[in-house]
């Protein structure tokens, strides 16, 4: 990257008062979390995503679906966060309001110490009821024993707190994440593909209310400051 990038960057973000950032599934490749899109290395590359990633896959078999992600969990775990979550979290004492929206499930940012977090997709440490009937499982240590475990209120399988295909956000936090992106001065895009909505139309929306948009790709590396008109 040019260092007349980073000078332009810079200037952006002195001049902010408010900033949001979209992260995506790069910046935490750093780390060693596989990314999932990368035509040759990413987990659909090698995993049917409609077996491991949807509710019918899961109950076709939720024995397997579970030990996938178990050994997810084991491989996220063992990793840190890298300068990226950090930087990030840095920039929390620069801006008010200042929030990290995300697509990723690793939860990196927090365990940098960035205390905002809006997880779009959720957070494969977490773990809730198939059945929806409320049962949610913050840490693995409550989880019971099973491949899959059973909800402790309702009987039914439990399952990782992720968002699957053919499933909608949360919508409550996607609310906040679209308020957030309409009312900031800048938004920092880091780690994305732009492929996946509806996370990728929150820079547009940004944009079309007077936001400064500076993307950041780490594996090239480039930076973009998208023009406000």
């Amino acid at each position: 990257m040019s260092d007349a990038a980073i000078t332009a960057a810079r200037a952006v973000l002195g001049e902010a008062a408010s900033c949001v950032v979209l992260t995506g599934a790069g910046i935490s490749a750093e780390s060693g979390v596989p990314t999932f899109r990368d035509a040759q290395t990413g987990e659909w590359s090698k995993f049917d995503p409609m077996r491991l990633a949807s509710r019918d896959g899961f109950k076709a078999d939720p024995a397997f679906v579970w030990r996938w992600y178990a050994g997810r969990r084991e491989r996220v775990a063992k990793v840190q966060p890298n300068a990226g979550h950090c930087a990030l979290a840095g920039l929390e004492r620069r801006f008010r309001p200042f929030a990290v929206v995300t697509q990723n499930v690793d939860g990196l940012h927090a365990r940098a110490g960035s205390t905002r977090v809006l997880e779009l997709h959720g957070n494969i440490v977490r773990t809730k009821c198939f059945a929806e009937c409320g049962v949610r499982i913050n840490d693995l240590a409550g989880v019971p024993a099973g491949e899959p475990p059973v909800c402790p209120a309702c009987g039914a399988w439990l399952r990782p707190d992720v968002v699957w295909f053919g499933e909608m956000l949360d919508p409550a936090v996607l609310e906040e994440a679209e308020q957030l992106a309409s009312g900031c001065d800048v938004m920092l895009v880091v780690g994305t593909s732009g492929m996946v909505y509806p996370a990728a139309g929150l820079p547009e929306r940004a944009k079309r209310r007077g936001a400064r948009v500076i993307v950041v790709i780490p594996t090239r590396p480039t930076w973009t400051i998208w023009p406000t008109c």
